[in-house]
C-alpha cells in the first residue's frame, strides 16, 4: 500500500494541479528520503527552476518530467531514457530531467498552501508560485525521491524500474504473456501476482480482489492453472484495477489523494480485509490465510 490504483490516482491529481508550474525551491526535512543525488543541495538545485511537463506512472513509481522554464515545450512522442512499458512517454528536450517518487507503505503527496501547518511526518516540500507547495508526507519513512539529471537514463538511477514486468494496462500484458510467465511455476498464484517482475503495480489488496473475480483460490499453484482460469484472471486484474481507479483508490490506513481525500474502493471490496464477513455473492464467510508471510482473503465457495 499504496498500489497501482492509488499511485495512478495521485498521478492524475498531480497532473491537474502542478503542470506547467515552476518549482521555485524546496526544503528537505529528512535527508534519507532523497535517494539520489546523495547531496540534498544537489537535489534541490536540480529541481529548482524547472517546470513539470507531465507526471507519468510506471508500476508503483511516479515520474515527473521536468524541463527548464526557458526551453519548455509540450512533449508529445517517445524517449528512450524512460522505461518502455507502462508509462506514457514524451519527446526529448536537451534540458529535460526527472523527479521520481515511490510512496512505499505510507507516503503521501499533498498539494497545500505553503502556510498550512506542517504535519509532523512531512519529509520533503517542493515550493511553487502563488504560495503553493507539494508536500511529501511519510509516517514510516520508507518512501523515496530521486532527481535524475538529463544525461542519465532514468532506470540507471532508479534501479527498481529495470526489473519491473509490464504494466497491467500495457499491451505487453497479454494473456499469452501471462500464461508463459505462470507456466511451470510451483508457487501459489497469489504470490506470483505480488511479483513485480511478472506484472508491475499489483499488491495485496488487488491480488485478492482479482482472484475473487476470476474464481481462483489464492493457494492454487501457478502450474495447475488451466488456460480459461488464466484468461479470466488477466481480465479480472484489469477490471479490479480500473474499478479502484474510478473510486479514487483504497484507504484502509494512510492513503490520501493530492487534495487530502480518502479513496472509496475499500467500501465495496469483494474479499480484502473482510475475513469472517459474508461473501457479497453467496453469503459464505470470507476466509483468511497466510501465504509466504502475506495475508490472503477468499471465498471458499466462489473460488475453486
Amino acid at each position: 500500500m499504496p498500489e497501482l490504483p492509488e499511485v495512478e490516482t495521485v498521478r492524475r491529481g498531480a497532473n491537474q494541479v502542478t503542470l506547467n508550474r515552476e518549482i521555485t525551491g524546496g526544503d528537505v526535512l529528512l535527508d534519507r528520503t532523497i535517494a539520489y543525488p546523495f547531496s540534498v543541495t544537489d537535489f534541490l538545485n536540480g529541481i529548482s527552476g524547472k517546470a513539470i511537463a507531465q507526471w507519468h506512472r510506471r508500476g508503483k513509481y511516479l515520474l515527473a518530467e521536468l524541463v527548464t522554464v526557458t526551453s519548455y515545450q509540450l512533449p508529445v512522442t517517445t524517449d528512450s531514457r524512460l522505461p518502455s512499458t507502462g508509462a506514457q512517454q514524451c519527446a526529448p528536450t536537451d534540458s529535460r530531467s526527472w523527479l521520481c517518487v515511490h510512496l512505499r507503505m505510507t507516503g503521501q503527496l499533498l498539494w497545500l498552501p505553503r502556510d498550512e501547518p506542517l504535519h509532523k511526518h512531512t519529509r520533503v516540500r517542493l515550493f511553487f508560485a502563488e504560495n503553493w507547495e507539494l508536500r511529501f508526507v511519510d509516517q514510516r519513512t520508507f518512501g523515496q525521491m530521486w532527481w535524475v539529471p538529463p544525461e542519465r537514463a532514468v532506470e540507471s538511477v532508479v534501479t527498481g524500474l529495470a526489473t519491473l514486468g509490464p504494466d497491467p494496462f500495457s499491451p505487453d500484458f497479454s494473456v499469452e504473456y501471462f500464461a508463459a510467465k505462470l507456466r511451470d511455476r510451483r508457487r501459489p498464484i497469489k504470490n506470483a501476482l505480488l511479483d513485480q517482475s511478472i506484472v508491475a503495480g499489483i499488491g495485496n489488496i488487488y491480488a485478492d480482489e482479482a482472484l475473487f473475480r476470476a474464481g481462483v483460490q489464492p493457494q492454487t499453484l501457478c502450474a495447475d492453472l488451466r488456460s480459461p482460469q488464466i484468461s479470466r484472471l488477466q481480465t479480472a486484474i484489469l477490471e479490479v484495477l480500473e474499478a479502484s481507479i474510478n473510486a479514487g483508490g483504497t484507504t484502509f490506513s494512510n492513503f490520501l489523494n493530492v487534495q487530502g481525500v480518502n479513496g472509496n474502493y475499500g467500501g465495496v471490496a469483494w474479499v480484502y480485509n473482510r475475513a469472517g464477513k459474508p461473501c457479497r455473492i453467496c453469503d459464505t464467510p470470507i476466509l483468511k490465510l497466510r501465504l509466504a508471510g502475506r495475508s490472503a482473503h477468499f471465498c471458499p465457495q466462489c473460488q475453486k
